[in-house]
C-alpha cells in the first residue's frame, strides 16, 4: 500500500469513528441523564422478620449502636446491626410489650422512655438480658377513650426535662375532651408536670433545633389551613382554640379562652394582630404541595456527614411518604424561613427519623388507618448520603427589599442575572374553624433587580409585592449551575413573618421604574363534557344504572369495584361522607399513577383546577367536594371493555384511594 492510500484509509477510519461516536452520543441511549434524588441520597430497606409488625411510633439509637423502635401495636424492639455491615442481617429482639400505642421513644441514662395513650413510661432492663424488667409510670394524664387521643414523645432537653404532646379528640372537629388535650407538657425527671403551651391539633412531630429550641409540626384540619412548623415557647397559643378550655386551671401559662379567638376566616397574620397570644408558624408547608400530614422534625447535627445542609431541619410527612428540608433564620427576634423538597418515595408513611452513628438517617414508617403514598403498611429504611453534592438552593434569607439565595454550587452567571429566571408568588390560607382552607390572596411578585456574587454562590433579588405573614413561592425552573446542571429541586416556599432592616440593593436606572404588567384575562371555560351534573335530555327513561360511592377511613372508597355494561348510560353519585376534601375521577386503564402525579405537579394551580389535570386519560370527574357534600355525574360508559379506575386525585390520596369500574361487554 502506498503512503497516500495508507493515509486515506486511516483518515476514513478516523472519520467513521467520529461519525459513529457523534451518532451514538446524540441518541437517547447515550444522552446525558439528569440525576435524581437517589443519586445523592440512597435508600436502604431494613428487612423485617416475618411475624414482626413494625408500625413505627418511635425511634432512638442506643449508645451501643442498637436501634430502639416502639410500635403502634405496643411493642418495643431492639435491632442489632441496623447498618447491615457484613453478611449478617439485622437482629430483632423484643424489649417490651403490652404498651398502649407507643407513638414516641427516647433513651436516657440507661432507660427507655415511651409515651403511651395515657402515660409517660420508663422501662429498664435490670438483669442485662435485653428485655425490660421494670415498667414505671413517670406521669399519667386522663383519657376519654376517643380514637384520636394520640400521645407523642418524649423529647429530652439538655437538662433531662421531657416534653410530650397530646392530640385532640375528633368528634367531627377537634375537641379537648379530657384535661390538657391539645397541649404541650413539660415533665421533670421526677414526674412533675408543667403545662407549657397549647393550640395544638395533631402535634405528631416535634424536635429541637441546633440551639436547643423547641419546634413542633402541625397537620391540616380545623383552624389549620395547611401544615406548618412553629417555634414553641412557654405560654404560646399556636392555633387551634380547643385546648384553651383548660387555661383556667392552676399552672396554665395562658388566660386566653376559646371565645377570645375570632372565627372570621381572615389570614392568620391578621387575626394575630387582634389576639397577641397567637403565635404564627415559623415555616408553612403548603398543603398537598409540600406534604399533607407533618410528622417528625430532626435537626442536622451530623456536621457534614449527611451532606451540605448542616444545622437545617428535616421534616417528615406521613401522608406523602417524604422528607422535606427547612432553612430557618431569625429576623427581629422571630423565626421564619424556607421549606424545600428533599427526598420522596419512601415505602410507607414517614413518621419518625433519627440519626445513626454513621451520620445516616433512619426513617420509621406506618400507614394503617392513616393512608400514605408509600404502599407498604409499615417499614424501616435508612437514608445514606452518597458523597455527591446536589445542585440545590441551600438557603433563602429575607432582605429589606427581597431575598438572597445561596446555592450549593456556583450558578451560571448569565442565567442567574436574568430577572426572568425568578418567579415569585405570594399566598396564604384562611384561619377559621372549617377543616383546611383554599389558597387565598394569591398575587405575583415583580422581580426588579438581581445581583450575583463574584463566586456565583449567591443571588440577591429585589422583589415588589412582598407581604408580612404570607408564604412566598420562589420558582427557579431555568436556573443552571456553572456546569450546566439543573436544580435538583427548583422551588422554595419562604414564610415572611418579619422584614429586616438594612441597606437595599442599588438598582440599575432602567430597573427603578416598576415594570408594567398586563392584566391577565380569565381563561375561557373549557367544555364540561367530562363533568355533566344534570341528566342529558335525550336520556328518555333515565339512566341504565345508578351507582353511589362513599368513603371509608384510611383514604378509601367504600365501593372497591362495580360492573357496568359497555355503552350504557350511568349516573355516578359520589357522597363525600369523610372529614376531608375528595374528588372522583374515572380514568383510562393503566393511567391512575400518571393522573395522580400530574395532579401533584399542578402546585399552586391545583386548587383552582380541583386538582384535575388536563389529560386525555381523565374521562369523567366530579369537582373537589367539601366534607359532607355530594355530586352526581352522568356519562355514557366507554364501549371498550376493561378495568377503568376511579381515583381521588387530591395530592397524596391517589395512590391509595382507588376503585375499579369494570366495563363488561353487552
Amino acid at each position: 500500500m502506498n503512503p497516500v492510500s495508507k493515509y486515506s484509509a486511516q483518515m476514513v477510519r478516523a472519520l467513521s469513528i467520529t461519525f459513529l461516536y457523534a451518532l451514538f452520543c446524540s441518541t437517547p441511549l447515550f444522552a446525558q441523564v439528569s440525576k435524581t434524588e437517589n443519586d445523592y441520597y440512597k435508600m436502604v430497606t431494613l428487612p423485617i422478620p416475618e411475624g414482626v409488625v413494625l408500625e413505627v411510633g418511635g425511634l432512638d439509637v442506643l449508645p451501643d449502636g442498637q436501634l430502639a423502635v416502639s410500635t403502634r401495636r405496643g411493642d418495643i424492639w431492639l435491632i442489632k446491626n441496623p447498618y447491615m455491615t457484613g453478611p449478617a442481617k439485622p437482629q430483632f429482639k423484643r424489649f417490651a410489650h403490652g404498651l398502649h400505642e407507643a407513638l414516641g421513644l427516647a433513651y436516657r441514662d440507661g432507660a427507655i422512655y415511651a409515651a403511651q395513650r395515657s402515660e409517660l413510661t420508663r422501662l429498664r432492663d435490670l438483669d442485662g438480658d435485653g428485655r425490660a424488667d421494670r415498667y414505671e409510670t413517670v406521669y399519667t394524664w386522663p383519657l376519654e377513650g376517643n380514637y384520636h387521643e394520640y400521645s407523642f414523645g418524649p423529647l429530652f432537653r439538655e437538662d433531662g426535662t421531657m416534653i410530650v404532646t397530646l392530640n385532640l379528640a375528633w368528634v367531627g372537629y377537634g375537641a379537648s375532651l379530657s384535661k390538657w388535650r391539645g397541649w404541650m407538657l413539660e415533665i421533670s425527671p421526677d414526674g412533675e408536670m408543667t403545662p407549657y403551651a397549647t393550640g395544638m391539633r395533631s402535634p405528631a412531630g416535634f424536635g429541637l433545633n441546633t440551639d436547643g429550641e423547641v419546634f413542633y409540626g402541625e397537620n391540616q384540619g380545623d383552624w389549620i389551613g395547611s401544615g406548618y412548623i412553629t417555634h414553641v415557647e412557654r405560654g404560646d397559643f399556636v392555633g387551634n382554640p380547643a385546648g384553651l378550655r383548660w387555661t383556667g386551671l392552676p399552672g396554665s401559662p395562658l388566660k386566653l379562652k376559646p371565645e377570645g379567638v375570632p372565627d372570621s376566616g381572615l389570614p392568620m397574620v391578621e387575626v394575630a394582630a387582634q389576639v397577641p397570644e397567637l403565635k404564627l408558624p415559623a415555616v408553612w408547608l403548603p398543603h398537598s404541595i409540600m406534604g399533607i400530614s407533618t410528622s417528625g422534625i430532626l435537626a442536622d447535627t451530623t456536621k457534614g456527614a449527611f451532606g451540605p445542609f448542616a444545622g437545617q431541619l428535616f421534616v417528615g410527612d406521613q401522608g406523602q411518604s417524604k422528607v422535606m428540608r427547612v432553612f430557618l433564620e431569625k429576623v427581629n427576634g422571630v423565626y421564619q424561613g424556607a421549606a424545600f423538597p428533599f427526598r420522596d418515595g419512601f415505602s410507607s408513611g414517614v413518621l419518625r427519623m433519627v440519626w445513626g452513628k454513621d451520620g445516616s438517617m433512619f426513617v420509621g414508617m406506618t400507614s394503617r388507618g392513616w393512608g400514605s403514598t408509600g404502599p407498604a403498611p409499615y417499614g424501616l429504611q435508612r437514608l445514606e448520603w452518597t458523597g455527591l453534592t446536589p445542585f440545590e438552593v441551600l438557603s433563602v434569607e429575607a432582605k429589606p427589599d427581597g431575598f438572597e439565595l445561596t446555592f450549593t454550587k456556583p450558578v451560571n452567571r448569565e442565567i442567574a442575572a436574568d430577572l426572568s429566571s425568578y418567579h415569585i408568588t405570594g399566598f396564604t390560607y384562611k384561619y377559621h374553624s372549617t377543616y383546611g382552607s383554599p389558597i387565598i390572596n394569591q398575587e405575583t411578585g415583580v422581580v426588579r433587580g438581581v445581583k450575583v456574587s463574584d463566586d456565583g454562590l449567591r443571588a440577591r433579588i429585589v422583589v415588589d409585592g412582598l407581604r408580612k405573614g404570607y408564604i412566598h413561592e420562589l420558582k427557579l425552573t431555568s436556573m443552571r449551575s456553572s456546569g450546566d446542571e439543573p436544580l435538583l429541586h427548583d422551588v422554595a416556599y419562604y414564610t415572611l413573618n418579619e422584614i429586616p432592616s438594612g441597606p437595599r440593593l442599588e438598582l440599575k436606572p432602567e430597573q427603578k421604574e416598576r415594570p408594567k404588567t398586563e392584566a391577565k384575562s380569565g381563561k375561557a371555560a373549557k367544555p364540561q363534557s367530562k363533568r355533566v351534573t344534570s341528566m342529558p335530555a335525550d336520556w328518555t327513561g333515565g339512566p341504565d344504572a345508578t351507582i353511589t360511592i362513599g368513603t371509608k377511613p384510611g383514604l378509601q372508597f367504600d365501593l372497591p369495584t362495580f360492573d357496568v355494561k359497555a355503552g350504557s348510560r350511568l349516573k355516578l353519585a359520589f357522597d363525600n361522607n369523610d372529614d376531608m376534601m375528595h374528588n372522583l375521577l374515572v380514568v383510562t386503564p393503566g393511567s391512575a399513577d400518571k393522573v395522580g402525579e400530574k395532579a401533584i405537579a399542578l402546585g399552586l394551580d391545583g386548587p383552582g383546577q380541583n386538582y384535575i389535570p388536563a389529560l386525555d386519560e381523565v374521562l369523567f370527574h366530579t369537582v373537589l367536594l367539601e366534607p359532607g357534600t355530594m355530586e352526581a355525574i352522568f356519562f355514557t360508559v366507554p364501549d371498550k371493555p376493561g378495568d377503568y379506575v376511579y381515583v381521588c386525585s387530591f395530592p397524596g390520596h391517589s395512590f391509595t384511594m382507588r376503585g375499579i369500574m369494570r366495563v363488561v361487554a353487552r
